[in-house]
């Protein structure tokens, strides 16, 4: 039942909602501002927020969902921190989860080599089609998509990644930051409806970046290097309004948020 226009508490958790035993989780931004939308809490990267919507959506439900993007679940923490990034994902993955969110909701497997061809112009291999885009093969409902989507546009706007908009001029941008502990990774997560891409920096043994470094300062700039090129040609594409999307008194949601469009 969470969308948008939801508020939700960007204050440090309490030992009843889990900070214990030394753990106590802070934003990257050092600050924790209150009550705030969902919305708002996507494009200012709020970690506390992220972790609140995870007890309310609860674990179980919430591994069975990224499920469908393609994840490995048994890569993926059974408790609060899996709201912050603590699974293990290569950029294949990650690319692969996103292009679920580009497609409007279908997942399509990523394929390596498409085709070989000896010097005598023979087909020597060729990869298999990916299946037809039924909505019976459907990974995500299509309302979910949009009010998701709706909010990453924001995130490349007017958030931690809105260089990605400043720089390419174009509005049809979405994408997501993110920073691990001691800026040990640096990503950026990003699809035009065309074409999906991520970002990431690291070293081979892991270590700090940098003290003040992150996704947004790191990560985007290669992202957007490449989009440039990408989408040099690509005419601007705007993002559908679905069946079963309103807008109400302030945001997107569901039109009928009791029918089977929800995270449960």
């Amino acid at each position: 039942g969470v969308m948008p226009e939801t508020v939700v508490d960007d204050l440090p958790l309490t030992p009843e909602e889990g900070a214990r035993g030394g753990w106590d989780p802070k934003n990257s931004d050092g600050r924790f501002d209150g009550p705030m939308t969902v919305r708002e809490a996507m494009v200012r990267s709020k970690n506390l927020v992220s972790l609140r919507l995870l007890r309310q959506t609860g674990l179980p439900a919430t591994k069975a969902w990224i499920g469908r993007f393609g994840f490995e679940r048994g890569r993926h923490p059974d408790n609060l921190t899996l709201a912050l990034g603590a699974g293990s994902v290569t950029p294949l993955q990650l690319a692969s989860g996103y292009a679920v969110l580009a497609n409007g909701g279908w997942r399509v497997e990523p394929v390596l080599i498409e085709k070989i061809v000896d010097a005598q112009g023979q087909v020597l291999f060729e990869a298999p089609k990916a299946p037809a885009l039924t909505e019976d093969r459907r990974a995500v409902p299509a309302a979910n998509v949009f009010l998701v989507n709706s909010l990453l546009a924001d995130v490349t706007a007017r958030g931690t990644a809105a260089r990605a908009q400043a720089v390419l001029q174009r509005p049809d941008l979405y994408g997501k930051t993110g920073t691990t502990d001691d800026a040990v990774d640096a990503w950026f997560a990003g699809f035009h409806p065309s074409v999906v891409a991520v970002s990431w920096l690291g070293y081979g043994e892991p270590r700090s970046l940098g003290e003040r470094e992150s996704g947004g300062g790191l990560a985007l700039p290669p992202w957007i290097d490449y989009m440039r090129v990408a989408l040099a040609r690509v005419p601007l594409v705007p993002q559908a309004v679905p069946a079963g999307v309103e807008y109400g008194d302030a945001d997107w949601r569901l039109a009928d948020p009791g029918v089977d469009r929800v995270l449960r």
